[in-house]
C-alpha cells in the first residue's frame, strides 16, 4: 500500500501536456508573408506567449489556463515550428518579431504583455526593441540573447554544440530519429529528466518529425549570427528597453544570470528563479512558473 501511495504521488508530480481550455479557439493567421498557427482565448488585457525549441505553443497550456481568467491570451507557434507554415527563409528573430506584430495587428491588439522562453526570448527582444510602445511588460525565461552580454563565452559551452548542428547531412542523421535527438535536450538540460514524461516527449517528437520541421528548427539556430548583429544594432540605436521586465532563470540552468543578461538591454529588470527546475520550466515546475509569471503580470 505504501508503495502504491508513493507511486501515485510521483505520477502527479510529472508534467504532461496540458490541453488549452475549451474556451480557446485556433486559427491560421496570415502575417509577414507566412501563416502562423495561433491559439486565442479570453477577454481583457492581451498577453502573447512565445515558445522555443523542443516545444511549441502547447507548452503554455497551464499558464494559459490561469491567464485566460482575466486576459486575452495569444499563443502562436513560431514560423516553421509546430503547426505554423514552413517558409524557406525569414528565420532571423528581427523578421519573426514582424510575424508576431502582424498577428497582433490581425487580432486588433495594439498593446500586449509578453511571456517568452528559449528562442521565444530572442524573438521577444526583437519585438520589444522594434515595437517598444506595443509591449507593456515582458517576462523572459531561461535563454540568452545573441550578441548581448556574455554571449561569446556562452556559445563556447559544450552543452550548446547544437547551435552549429545543421546542414543536409545532419538532417539525414536526425530524420526518423527525432525522438532520440529531442531526448538529448530533455535529458541533459533538465534538472530531473523523469519530470518530462513519455507522453510529452512523444507529443513533441511527432510535431518535430513533420515535413521540414527539423530543417526549420535548425534554421532558427542558423540565424544566430545575424541575430547577434541585429541585437547590437537595436541596443546602439534604441538604447535600453524601458518597460518592466521579469527575468526568470531556472535554478539548475541560467539562474540569476538571466537577470544579469537582461540588464544589458533593459533598465527596469526584476530577477527571479524557477526553483527545482532545469531549462524546461513548464515541464519541470509548471506550478512555480505560473505563480511567478502571473504575480508579475497582475501587479
Amino acid at each position: 500500500m505504501a508503495a502504491l501511495v508513493v507511486s501515485a504521488l510521483s505520477a502527479t508530480s510529472v508534467a504532461r501536456i496540458t490541453p488549452f481550455p475549451k474556451t480557446f479557439h485556433t486559427q491560421m493567421v496570415q502575417t509577414n508573408g507566412t501563416s502562423l498557427y495561433v491559439r486565442i482565448g479570453g477577454k481583457g488585457p492581451a498577453v502573447v506567449l512565445l515558445h522555443g525549441f523542443g516545444d511549441t505553443g502547447d507548452m503554455w497550456g497551464p499558464l494559459a489556463a490561469d491567464l485566460v481568467k482575466d486576459h486575452t491570451v495569444i499563443v502562436p507557434d513560431l514560423r516553421g515550428m509546430g503547426l505554423s507554415a514552413h517558409p524557406d527563409t525569414g528565420y532571423t528573430k528581427k523578421n519573426q518579431a514582424t510575424d508576431i506584430a502582424g498577428v497582433m495587428d490581425a487580432l486588433k491588439v495594439q498593446k500586449a504583455d509578453l511571456v517568452t522562453h528559449d528562442i521565444g526570448n530572442m524573438v521577444g527582444y526583437a519585438l520589444a526593441a522594434q515595437y517598444p510602445a506595443r509591449i507593456s511588460r515582458w517576462v523572459v525565461i531561461d535563454a540568452p540573447l545573441p550578441g548581448i552580454g556574455d554571449w561569446d563565452t556562452i556559445i563556447r559551452s559544450p552543452l550548446l554544440w547544437h547551435f552549429n548542428f545543421r546542414g543536409p547531412d545532419e538532417e539525414r542523421l536526425v530524420q526518423g530519429r527525432e525522438r532520440i535527438y529531442l531526448d538529448r535536450f530533455y535529458d541533459e538540460l533538465s534538472a530531473d529528466p523523469k519530470k518530462i514524461d513519455e507522453a510529452t516527449r512523444e507529443h513533441y517528437a511527432k510535431l518535430y518529425a513533420r515535413p521540414r520541421a527539423m530543417h526549420d528548427a535548425f534554421e532558427q539556430f542558423g540565424a544566430f549570427g545575424q541575430d547577434a548583429t541585429d541585437n547590437k544594432a537595436f541596443l546602439a540605436t534604441g538604447g535600453k528597453l524601458k518597460m518592466p521586465i521579469l527575468a526568470l532563470g531556472a535554478q539548475k540552468s541560467f539562474g540569476p544570470g538571466m537577470a544579469e543578461d537582461l540588464r544589458f538591454v533593459a533598465s527596469d529588470v526584476t530577477g527571479g528563479i524557477v526553483p527545482d527546475s532545469g531549462h524546461w520550466i513548464m515541464e519541470e515546475n509548471p506550478q512555480a512558473t505560473v505563480s511567478l509569471v502571473t504575480e508579475f503580470l497582475r501587479k
